[in-house]
């Protein structure tokens, strides 16, 4: 066991110019900080089986969560049950950087909406 940041964890791209590190990478847990710049945005999606929980760690974003928005600002987090249609927006003019917290992983478990 080791501390792990994101200079030492699994970087990866989504979207546009979107970041991602994998602080942990388990089946049942599963820990992300990621960083959405200025005007970027994922896309609507629903998880089947996984919860997640959001926590901003710096700037403010936009949870659309089943058609009502809620705005984020650092230190603040919500929760995303499994089945509820969500997407992540970041339409302010300073970058979003956030935890995103998954019970159990989402791999194999996205449906992209319209």
């Amino acid at each position: 066991m080791h501390p792990v940041s994101i200079q030492n964890a699994d970087h990866y791209v989504w979207g546009d110019q979107c970041d991602g590190w994998h602080l942990l990478k388990g089946d049942d847990l599963h820990v992300i900080q990621e960083r959405v710049p200025p005007g970027k945005s994922e896309r609507r999606h629903v998880h089947a089986t996984a919860q997640q929980f959001f926590f901003i760690l710096a700037g403010q974003a936009v949870m659309e969560l089943n058609g009502e928005d809620h705005q984020l600002s650092a230190g603040e987090g919500i929760h995303i049950p499994r089945g509820m249609p969500h997407q992540f927006k970041n339409p302010f003019r300073d970058p979003v950087e956030f935890l995103v917290i998954s019970h159990p992983t989402t791999r194999g478990d996205r449906t992209d909406l319209a």
